[in-house]
């Protein structure tokens, strides 16, 4: 099985959105065998932007001829990621949510791997996804609370990654959750732990996602 990590935390090691989508990993390569894990920390693409010769192909899509696109800078980019995504057999996801929604750093990684006439179609029933389906696991960490009735906290960011990535073909993803980051010592370690042992708890629902392909 091959493993893609993608983390998006500007804190790097230190976030709880990297290290729980680490205990993801971790909790993955007990149950199956691991061949290979390729690991992107985005906090070192912090400088990785849309170039006007990309946003000039995506505009012009629908008269461009894929086979005659130049592969430079953003094109390039978008490529190598889109590829990653397609040899994976499984996808990790640590993210932070920022502002009730994603950080920039993944925004970008989007705006990269959602292409149009290559990670998705545009069809008379809409848009189609190119990616074959696969689990895409996605820890989030968040300063307050979201996803409840009794949260005061928007939340832009689940509904968002799961319409964009079913553009491309992406269905099958599993929310973990470090909520309430940003209170005291004492609720932060009772929070974490809950997300970890959620985390623990993912070995049947893969073996039942197995067992009914």
């Amino acid at each position: 099985m091959k493993l893609l990590h993608l983390t998006f935390s500007p804190r790097g090691e230190e976030s709880e959105s990297t290290q729980l989508s680490q205990a993801i990993v971790n909790q993955l390569c007990s149950l199956h065998s691991v061949s290979r894990i390729i690991r992107r920390d985005w906090r070192l693409h912090a400088t990785s932007a849309i170039d006007a010769d990309y946003a000039k192909a995506l505009a012009n899509a629908a008269r461009n001829n894929a086979d005659k696109l130049s592969y430079e800078g953003s094109l390039q980019e978008s490529e190598r990621l889109i590829c990653e995504l397609e040899e994976a057999d499984v996808v990790v996801i640590g993210t932070p949510m920022h502002n009730f929604t994603v950080p920039a750093s993944l925004k970008t990684w989007i705006d990269l791997v959602v292409r149009v006439n290559r990670s998705f179609n545009i069809t008379p029933a809409g848009k189609v996804g190119t990616l074959d389906s696969k689990p895409v696991y996605i820890a989030i960490a968040s300063g307050g609370f979201f996803g409840s009735e009794h949260s005061r906290q928007p939340d832009f960011l689940t509904p968002y990654l799961k319409a964009i990535l079913a553009t491309i073909g992406l269905h099958d993803l599993r929310f973990f959750s470090a909520q309430g980051m940003a209170l005291d010592v004492n609720k932060v370690k009772v929070q974490r732990q809950d997300a970890l042992d959620h985390v623990m708890n993912i070995g049947p629902a893969i073996a039942e996602s197995k067992e009914s392909c």
